[in-house]
């Protein structure tokens, strides 16, 4: 596993004495072994690398690997992981909390202003879920959605129910099919209409909004929250400190997830360029 010098790595860019730096150099050998979960959404792809960066920087080892959502937050509950970053509350992982109730702890919102519903481009001319069926054909009978296991498709799979759109079909596939299936759509200005959820840079690339859920369906604004495994306070203090301290804004997000959609692009790479971006905001998640 690699262990960044931060020296190295920040020299150019952050001249500020980063709490664990003592005399100018770091401890060679990792403080620990750190174990990190995340689902493979293009936003927990930006914020796992972030934090892996930034827990390197503190001396950890760290391993990060992607499952599937019930996965992530089984590891956690079951000590084979230390934490995630990528808990969406109150309502995306809910089901997810409650079946690991006081198997887990909850350090709350690294991340507030996120949101998910169904998505269409501006020029669809309906403002609501409601009409969907209206514009049934238009929407080539298809919602377009993501990995089977992701809450937001267990609520796509409600809305379905509550607003009787049994005529059209909920597509799996993942945040990239989506994407591409959007990108495709918006490129004819045909009809399209996808799961979605913010942050997320395809709200930057193009015009897009979120249909009106009148019955509440998709709950109101949600939260990404930290999750930690019980224990891990007394084990690695340093590390569940950090992630405690952990907390930034969508922009954050939204700018590095920009970043990884270019070509050849490494979401760890681009981690680290944030992070050296951001002296202040790392320095303030490093800080006793």
């Amino acid at each position: 596993m690699k262990i960044i010098n931060v020296l190295g790595m920040l020299g150019l860019m952050m001249t500020v004495l980063l709490p664990g730096q003592a005399s100018g150099k770091w401890t060679e050998e990792p403080k620990g072994q750190v174990e990190l979960v995340y689902v493979e959404w293009s936003s927990e792809v930006v914020s796992t690398n972030v934090i892996k960066v930034v827990l390197e920087m503190a001396g950890y080892a760290v391993e990060i690997t992607p499952v599937s959502a019930a996965a992530m937050w089984q590891a956690v509950a079951s000590h084979d992981a230390d934490g995630l970053v990528a808990a969406w509350l109150s309502t995306t992982h809910e089901h997810y909390l409650q079946a690991v109730k006081g198997k887990v702890e909850d350090l709350g919102p690294n991340l507030e202003g996120t949101r998910i519903g169904l998505v269409v481009p501006d020029y669809v001319d309906i403002h609501s879920v409601e009409e969907l069926n209206a514009h049934l054909e238009q929407f080539d009978k298809r919602i377009i959605g993501i990995d089977p296991g992701a809450g937001l498709m267990a609520k796509t799979e409600q809305a379905i129910k509550e607003y009787a759109l049994n005529k059209f079909k909920l597509v799996e596939g993942s945040g990239a099919t989506m994407a591409a299936a959007l990108k495709d759509a918006i490129r004819q200005k045909s009809w399209i209409v996808v799961t979605g959820w913010t942050p997320h840079w395809k709200f930057s690339r193009w015009k897009l909004k979120y249909l009106e859920d009148p019955k509440g369906v998709y709950g109101g604004k949600e939260y990404i929250h930290t999750i930690v495994r019980i224990g891990l306070k007394e084990d690695m203090p340093e590390v569940y400190h950090i992630l405690d301290n952990f907390h930034w804004t969508p922009a954050d997000m939204e700018k590095i997830m920009v970043w990884n959609e270019e070509k050849g692009a490494d979401p760890y790479d681009n981690a680290q360029k944030w992070v050296n971006e951001n002296p202040e905001k790392v320095k303030a998640w490093l800080a006793h």
